[in-house]
């Protein structure tokens, strides 16, 4: 692969170069201590793959499937017209009763899939209740907000169960008995040890995004939760990949299901990637200089540490930019406001670190900045797919000192 000279422009308008060539690392955390593994850099320099694209045409309408007029009338308020692949395959199956594997990417449409054959169960049946557990907090409350929209008109209610919030109104909301609860593993366990969560209610139950939950670590938490569930079930799983752990996980929770695979483009191929070589100069003039430029207008900086970004965002805030951050050390409430602000373009500029990033699943983010390494190569590929989404060419830049 050959490598290009790129140049930018600075503040004072000097022109500076770089050219991307030598060896970096990515840190390796071994223990307490971080050990750098060398990494050759033209791993990260890989122009996007053109796409043919292939217009999909649904075997079924809207109508097909026999729902509710409420909910009907609130999917055209939404502007859906047709049912994207993964609920065109899934909607009728799920409404007949059948176990699903749904093998599907988030911005599919995957969360109406599950979501509109619940709401149309529960107004057929006020008697039932569904548990949708899914791996961070911000996704789970964008279920929630999405169930809402579809349920709006209906007697079907809502609770979000997460972390980060206290509990105790959320054992309050649990007693108000609602049809539908959303939530990550990690409270629902809490909430089941407290004994205000009683799982053998839950007759329909949805593990989304199963890879990421185990790639986070939650394979305990989610065998103890499936030990309790009735064993007279609906069960609905989805994932991006069909991992070992996620097949182990889906023969345990799972009694015969059909499967539905929805071909989804692997970010990575819709991404321009590229690096910049710091070359002992101020990363943050660099930077600078990169946001500033035409074309920059959603961009996600990542960085290795919450005190590392919460240090870029005073100096881009003293540049200037309206910038927020989400890290470890914010709460939920005041992560959940920056990523609204981010979603409905008030900011164009979020800070994260990649323990934050796991719920950041934004459409329309144009580049994607590594101000640090990641820790792994993994880490890299996670960071990356929040640009070049549903069939749009994103550009990723990596920062190399």
């Amino acid at each position: 692969m050959s490598f290009q000279r790129r140049s930018f422009r600075g503040p004072n308008g000097s022109s500076k170069q770089f050219i991307n060539r030598g060896r970096s690392s990515f840190p390796r955390r071994t223990g307490n201590r971080i050990r750098y593994m060398s990494i050759d850099p033209q791993m990260l320099v890989k122009k996007a793959e053109p796409q043919i694209k292939r217009d999909y045409i649904a075997r079924h309408t809207f109508a097909d499937f026999g729902l509710h007029s409420i909910i009907e009338k609130n999917i055209a308020a939404k502007g859906y017209s047709a049912p994207s692949p993964i609920q065109d395959q899934v909607i009728h199956k799920l409404l007949a009763g059948q176990d699903v594997i749904g093998l599907a990417s988030t911005g599919t449409g995957k969360t109406a899939a599950f979501l509109l054959p619940i709401i149309q169960k529960i107004i057929t049946d006020s008697s039932q209740k569904a548990i949708i557990i899914t791996p961070t907090r911000e996704l789970a409350l964008q279920i929630m907000d999405e169930g809402r929209a579809f349920a709006r008109g209906t007697r079907c209610y809502f609770s979000l169960v997460i972390g980060g919030v206290p509990i105790f109104r959320q054992v309050r909301e649990l007693r108000r008995d609602p049809q539908i609860v959303v939530g990550t593993p990690g409270r629902i366990k809490d909430l089941v040890e407290r004994k205000a969560l009683f799982l053998n209610q839950y007759k329909t139950i949805v593990l989304d995004e199963v890879d990421r939950m185990l790639d986070m670590g939650f394979i305990h938490d989610i065998s103890y939760i499936i030990s309790l569930l009735p064993h007279q079930r609906h069960s609905l799983f989805f994932s991006a990949t069909m991992t070992p752990k996620a097949k182990i996980v889906a023969e345990r929770f799972l009694n015969n299901p059909t499967t539905v695979e929805v071909a989804s483009q692997k970010a990575s191929t819709n991404v321009d990637q590229d690096i910049v070589r710091v070359a002992g100069q101020n990363k943050v003039d660099l930077l600078h200089d990169l946001l500033i430029k035409p074309g920059f207008d959603k961009v996600l900086v990542f960085g290795r540490t919450k005190h590392g970004m919460e240090r870029l965002y005073k100096q881009l805030r003293d540049r200037g930019f309206e910038t927020a951050t989400i890290h470890g050390n914010k709460s939920q409430s005041q992560r959940q406001r920056a990523l609204d602000a981010f979603k409905k373009n008030r900011i164009r500029i979020l800070l994260a670190t990649d323990v934050a990033s796991r719920g950041i699943d934004i459409d329309n983010v144009s580049h994607v900045i590594n101000f640090e390494l990641p820790e792994t190569y993994e880490d890299y590929i996670h960071r990356i797919g929040r640009t070049g989404r549903a069939d749009k060419t994103g550009v990723a830049l990596t920062f190399i000192d």
